[in-house]
């Protein structure tokens, strides 16, 4: 790990190539949580492909309209949800139609890390 915030919502903890973000309970996600996304992805990812991890522990909300924001992130090569709570599939199916990259749910992490490592490599563009 770079480096972690602890902020009001959650926490935000930055990688080599990804963003693992655990919410805090009974939060809801909304488009101004985007700012704050933004504010990480420029100062740590800036032209560098990422992915969006969500460590899904805790009981919170998702406004999916944020997605569409989201997916506006020139960068972020996909979105990884990370939950063994069976109701995320349903979830997670729903916040895909808002999303236009690639969206996936896993159980554990490092499936999650498997899948971005994948992406990153299939995403990646020689610089000649």
């Amino acid at each position: 790990m770079i480096t972690s915030y602890q902020l009001d919502f959650g926490l935000i903890e930055i990688f080599e190539d990804y963003i693992k973000v655990t919410m805090n309970e009974g939060v809801t996600v909304s488009p101004k949580h985007n700012c704050v996304l933004l504010e990480m992805v420029e100062k740590h990812f800036k032209n560098k492909a990422f992915l969006y991890l969500t460590h899904r522990i805790n009981s919170y909300a998702v406004d999916p309209t944020i997605y569409l924001e989201t997916a506006k992130i020139e960068n972020l090569i996909g979105f990884a949800v990370v939950s063994k709570d069976p109701r995320q599939k349903k979830q997670t199916k729903l916040e895909k139609a808002f999303f236009s990259k690639e969206l996936r749910r896993f159980d554990n992490i490092e499936s999650a890390l498997q899948w971005k490592d994948k992406l990153l490599k299939k995403n990646h563009k020689p610089i000649f």
